[in-house]
């Protein structure tokens, strides 16, 4: 037997040596093959071609146009429906806690990594892009205190001097009665308030008007690789991802614009040493930088520098860009239905003429007196969330079972969030903006609206910028609309939106008009 089995094997090298090419693309069919036909797979139902290959959902993701698929494909197929050999949407609710548990069973996918910075020669994960939950854990308690909403309440007198700059640049287009692009000053606003909660300073958005370095382009070519690319994770390290790189390209680092520009703001209140230490003396202030320098100053071993800076241009990178879509909107939606602008207007009168609002709007006044106005924010979000694509998870080795149907360990699963937030079952009439259903639902039906609401990501991967971006929506959008009347430039016309990753809106081009005091 055992000479039988020499001979097979020397058949089986001599053909291989003889045929390599044949024998590369024979396993390659047996792959694709396998994939088709993965067990516990096979039988999920989805487009013919994303069954057979990842490139379908390349080239959807591509279209930029991957959320509107989301919510189709489920209507069609379902609560799971197979985007590619190995990856499962999701589209039921009871799901979120399987698989964003608190645990972390379910870890994040290779999509992760590719949005980080590269530093010192090599990536340096953030608490949205490490995959390994004990290195989140870790991290997130050296700076969650930093995101609590009583320590950022500390700076709205500085998010306040935002608004007051935001306002008076509106006032000169407003003067005029020109068209401006309402949608770019959103944007601008969310970075100089990023800045001052941050860097304890403005980045210079809001006074110059325009992209400060370039660094909105530079974001948005990074979510465009990144989107890409994370459907193919596999080409990363063939690409940007590429580790030889930083050494035979030493300047490469100085591409990275998040990274260059975070070390500006922070070399424009400190001084980084020779020995790549920061040097902060402690000046009272409130902002992250001063925080977490003051942490390291005291105890090395809790924060060094490495951590500040990793964290402080995270927030560069994602502080912006998913407020900026979210106050784009609110605005938007309470334009394309007058009847709701005027239910809005009419709160933050009332609320005004009663005395209850300060110039500007605090945050406390917001939530207590205009729980209209926060409604319609909460509206906007539901009805447009920031995030487009399948927030991925790996399922555990063991396997796991997803809307009763057992998943193997390895497999890709994730939720799209307009795939939950446009889910006819849990909001009645899902794609009419309704701020009203927030405020007259019963308590079970708020409790299953409330829990589809996942426009911050779920469980312990939840968004750790989420107040940030509360406070400042619940204050710029009723202080916009107590200032202005706001209307499109040109009525008829429709949004755009572009998904890479974030689901990005162009053309809120508008004309103001100052409201005057009755």
């Amino acid at each position: 037997m055992a000479e039988l089995e020499r001979s097979a094997l020397a058949v089986v090298l001599t053909f291989i040596k003889s045929h390599p090419i044949l024998c590369i693309c024979a396993l390659y069919a047996l792959s694709v093959l396998y994939g088709r036909f993965r067990p516990g797979l096979a039988g999920i139902p989805g487009p013919t071609l994303a069954k057979w290959t990842k490139l379908w959902r390349l080239y959807d993701v591509y279209k930029c146009q991957a959320h509107q698929t989301a919510i189709r494909l489920h209507q069609q197929h379902g609560p799971l429906v197979r985007i590619a050999p190995n990856v499962v949407s999701v589209g039921d609710p009871k799901e979120i806690k399987t698989i964003y548990g608190l645990t972390g069973a379910f870890t994040k996918s290779a999509f992760y990594p590719i949005q980080s910075i590269s530093w010192q020669k090599k990536p340096q994960m953030n608490l949205f892009s490490t995959r390994d939950p004990i290195y989140h854990r870790e991290q997130k308690k050296k700076v969650a205190g930093a995101y609590s909403l009583t320590s950022l309440l500390e700076c709205e007198p500085a998010v306040d001097s935002c608004t007051r700059l935001l306002m008076s640049k509106l006032d000169e287009w407003a003067a005029t009665g020109g068209p401006v692009d309402l949608g770019a000053w959103l944007q601008y606003y969310a970075f100089d308030v990023v800045g001052e909660v941050t860097f304890a300073q403005k980045l210079g958005f809001l006074e110059t008007g325009g992209d400060v370095d370039g660094m909105m382009s530079t974001i948005e070519g990074i979510l465009d690789y990144a989107s890409l690319c994370g459907q193919v994770p596999e080409m990363h390290p063939f690409l940007l991802g590429n580790p030889l790189f930083p050494y035979i390209l030493p300047a490469m680092e100085t591409w990275n614009a998040v990274l260059t520009f975070t070390l500006k703001a922070i070399n424009s209140r400190t001084s980084i040493k020779r020995d790549g230490e920061l040097e902060l003396t402690d000046g009272g202030e409130k902002d992250m930088l001063s925080r977490w320098a003051a942490t390291k100053n005291k105890d090395p071993l809790k924060m060094c520098t490495r951590d500040i800076i990793v964290h402080l241009s995270t927030n560069v990178f994602a502080g912006s860009d998913t407020t900026a879509i979210a106050l784009r909107a609110a605005i938007y939606f309470l334009i394309k239905n007058p009847e709701k602008m005027q239910k809005t207007l009419a709160e933050i009168d009332a609320a005004d003429q009663e005395g209850k609002l300060s110039e500007p709007i605090s945050y406390k006044e917001s939530i207590t007196h205009l729980p209209y106005t926060c409604a319609v924010i909460k509206e906007a979000m539901r009805l447009h969330p920031s995030v487009g694509l399948l927030m991925e998870r790996h399922v555990p080795p063991q396997g796991a079972e997803i809307c009763g149907k057992y998943i193997p360990g390895g497999t890709i699963v994730g939720i799209n969030p307009w795939v939950l937030q446009h889910d006819p079952n849990v909001y009645e009439d899902p794609e009419t903006f309704l701020p009203e259903r927030w405020l007259t639902a019963d308590a079970e039906k708020l409790a299953r609206m409330e829990t589809s609401f996942i426009s911050f990501g779920a469980g312990s991967r939840t968004c750790v910028g989420k107040n940030i971006s509360l406070m400042e929506m619940q204050k710029v959008v009723p202080q916009l609309l107590r200032r202005y009347s706001i209307n499109l430039a040109e009525p008829k016309a429709e949004w755009k939106t572009s998904n890479r990753w974030f689901v990005q809106q162009s053309g809120l081009v508008c004309r103001l008009t100052e409201r005057k005091a009755d």
